[in-house]
């Protein structure tokens, strides 16, 4: 028996009429008269008698009625397991971002979702890797560069101001830095990325041709980190380097781009409740001041 058909063989014993019976699924009465034939002729016997008080079930219809309400019992205890996952959701979520994502932002945000939903397991992995979404490598990702997948679901979530930043312990040793000067005599912690998208180095906004590259890093924790240690001059976001410690080098210029970041999703596992659960927790951590 096809659940659609059961459904309408069920109202029908319900109601007087196929009209109450069509009113209460929500159909037409053709249709309920038409799915009523099929199921009547799949099974090879007459379900009902036309009575002019409604339809009345025959013998194979008392027998076809037992087995109808076991589907419906069936079907209606499924309903309910599943919502109740939706109320409750557990399971493994993948995530992947960079490492200062991962540190500042992911970790907090994954100890608060413990506290709300605790039978989600978040399972973190730190990699600049494009990881597959479409093969299900990784459930949610944060990315700096927006993918150009149209089959994903991608949505901006940050857009920071990035700054130059120096340790007072390194601007004790060489000086504040003089725009004009294309940083002449300084030293520089440069993303190695960067060097590869374009024809020369610009930090803030302001060329760099006359400075001398320190360290280059695939890391942008590891930037912050070079740059607090006194090895050079380096770019990050404003709120990075404010809460690493370190001072700014002209507050009032910034990189033209911004540093965004990007979540995306597969659009079948964004309907998924403990992926759907887990996005909208770390989502949130990205609303930094």
């Amino acid at each position: 028996m096809n659940w659609d058909d059961t459904r309408i063989f069920l109202a029908l014993t319900r109601t007087p009429s196929l009209r109450a019976a069509a009113r209460s699924l929500g159909v037409d009465q053709a249709t309920v008269g038409r799915r009523l034939n099929a199921l009547e002729s799949e099974l090879g016997a007459k379900l009902f008698l036309r009575a002019k008080d409604g339809y009345l079930l025959t013998a194979a219809g008392e027998t076809a009625l037992a087995a109808a309400r076991r589907m419906e019992s069936a079907a209606l205890e499924l309903r309910t397991k599943i919502e109740g996952q939706d109320e409750h959701p557990g399971g493994l979520v993948r995530v992947t971002s960079t490492d200062s994502i991962a540190i500042d932002l992911l970790l907090p945000a994954v100890e608060q979702l413990q506290q709300q939903w605790p039978n989600i397991r978040v399972d973190l992995e730190v990699s600049t890797q494009l990881l597959s979404l479409s093969r299900r490598q990784v459930d949610i990702a944060f990315r700096n560069v927006r993918p150009d997948a149209p089959d994903l679901v991608v949505r901006r979530v940050a857009a920071w101001p990035v700054g130059l930043f120096a340790s007072e312990a390194y601007l004790a040793r060489f000086g504040e830095p003089v725009p004009e000067d294309e940083l002449r005599g300084h030293h520089l912690v440069v993303y190695a990325p960067y060097l590869e998208q374009g024809p020369f180095l610009t930090m803030a906004g302001v060329p760099a041709r006359q400075a001398r590259i320190a360290m280059t890093v695939r890391s942008s924790l590891l930037v912050r980190k070079a740059v607090a240690a006194g090895i050079g001059l380096g770019e990050m976001p404003v709120w990075m380097g404010e809460r690493e410690g370190l001072v700014r080098i002209w507050p009032q210029r910034r990189r033209p781009n911004d540093y965004e970041v990007w979540q995306v999703m597969h659009p079948d596992l964004q309907r998924t409740a403990r992926v759907r659960a887990a996005a909208q927790f770390l989502s949130a951590a990205f609303e930094v001041e």
